[in-house]
């Protein structure tokens, strides 16, 4: 188990890396959060789940791995059930597109074709309910296939692992007022279906298909349900901008539907030049609603991090889109209060949040590969006084332009990781930060301070 303190974005400390995070309050009245688990620049998830748990939005725990892919029983063993998974028969237009691209990458390049048995079978996203003094985790394996394992406490670990009649990824699951369970999964095309009491197996021939849709609601995959007051909200990665960077939410009158399309909640483009996928939840802890997502980091589409934002419900049901922001579910930043580099909840051109191990001086990220043009976003800023100074750890060498709510608030001149002046100016207020880069050699930024 792990404690550690913090309110702002991303959650967790650096070398966690928690993607397509489920929020759920559970009986005790904390927050748990569910999700895969990053730990390869070049593959999803792996074969660990780890639950992260808090009290206060501030103060967290990860706890002990919750299960493991060789605990599922059924994983490599060729006489185990096989249920199909997306079907690419019959391609929707984005499948369609991303087959051609993936093509013409692939022309004239000879794969290696590896033995099954050398395939590595991770688990994808999960989730997690409470139901009569038992916590029923959902699962989900690179194999296609889907289980469910049970605890007697919400962080695990989980055990007993049972094979549901269905394939597919992202499960996701719902209990409505009337005790009655309902259980979501799939990809471009999603399904649900009624659990039976056990919380553990259903009827297949129940099944409804297409819940949700890509040509009807962009649906991409992650299915997460909750409901507020008579209405059930389908939230999932949402596609609608080209790729599934966004989560959107669809609402209905029934957890089978039918659904409606809403809109977006948020979009995690522009966290990384690689963005690529969403997946995320919504949850009311302490009477605030928050969404629930991830930011890759690192280059690339994997080592995705953990962020909250504060979300409003309107008296209509929507849900306004919010921008991703470093102080998520915290306050601003505070004068003299250190920002690191890989807070920046925003970033343009070639730059992004890189890392590094140094012997004896811990895991280290910062912002790294910056090019000349480059911008780096900090929301937000506060001060009741004006603004006067900036510090920047840094490395390498650059001229800094400093903006403050879109104005420039001066400029710093860094030679070889020394910084040659710190004077800026700009009246009191709560701002977005900007740094925005010129005359780059090797530039890399670690912390900020600004006062």
């Amino acid at each position: 188990m792990r404690q550690f303190k913090n309110g702002r974005n991303p959650v967790l400390p650096p070398d966690v890396h928690i993607p397509d995070g489920e929020g759920h309050v559970m009986p005790d009245g904390k927050l748990y959060i569910y999700g895969s688990f990053d730990d390869t620049e070049d593959e999803y998830c792996s074969d660990k789940y780890y639950v992260v748990s808090t009290a206060d939005m501030e103060n967290w725990v990860i706890h002990e791995e919750a299960l493991t892919g060789g605990m599922v029983p059924w994983i490599n063993d060729p006489d185990a059930p096989k249920y199909p998974g997306i079907d690419l028969t019959h391609p929707t237009p984005f499948m369609k597109r991303i087959l051609e691209e993936t093509s013409c990458r692939n022309d004239g390049v000879e794969k290696e074709e590896k033995p099954a048995e050398e395939e590595p079978v991770f688990l994808y996203a999960p989730d997690c309910i409470y139901k009569d003094g038992t916590y029923y985790l959902y699962f989900c394996a690179s194999d296609d296939s889907e289980g469910v394992a049970v605890s007697d406490r919400p962080e695990g670990p989980f055990g007993d692992p049972v094979q549901l009649p269905c394939g597919g990824i992202d499960p996701a699951v719902f209990i409505d007022d009337d005790g009655q369970a309902y259980y979501y999964w799939g990809q471009l095309f999603s399904h649900g279906v009624r659990l039976n009491k056990d919380m553990m197996s259903f009827d297949p021939e129940n099944i409804v298909d297409h819940l949700v849709t890509e040509e009807r609601h962009f649906f991409h995959e992650g299915s997460s349900m909750r409901k507020i007051k008579d209405t059930y909200y389908y939230v999932y990665a949402d596609m609608e901008r080209g790729k599934p960077t966004s989560l959107g939410y669809a609402t209905g009158r029934s957890p089978l539907g039918p659904f409606e399309y809403q809109g977006i909640i948020i979009d995690n483009d522009g966290c990384d030049p690689e963005s690529w996928n969403n997946h995320g939840s919504i949850e009311c802890m302490n009477g605030q609603w928050y969404v629930f997502y991830h930011r890759s980091s690192r280059g690339c589409r994997q080592y995705r991090r953990l962020c909250i934002e504060p979300i409003t419900i309107n008296p209509d049901g929507t849900i306004d889109e919010v921008e991703m922001t470093s102080q998520g579910a915290g306050k601003p930043f505070g004068p003299g209060e250190t920002i690191m580099g890989y807070q920046a909840c925003g970033l343009k051109g070639t730059v992004y949040i890189g890392a590094e191990e140094n012997p004896g001086a811990g895991y280290c990220e910062k912002l790294t590969h910056i090019s000349d043009g480059d911008e780096a976003v900090f929301r937000y800023v506060k001060s009741e006084e004006e603004y006067n100074s900036i510090w920047i750890l840094s490395e390498g060498s650059g001229l800094i332009e400093v903006l403050l709510g879109g104005k420039t608030a001066g400029f710093v001149t860094v030679t070889d990781g020394v910084q040659q002046n710190s004077e800026i100016k700009m009246a009191a207020g709560e701002y977005e930060l900007t740094l925005r880069f010129r005359n780059t050699k090797g530039l890399q930024i670690k912390e900020i301070v600004i006062n």
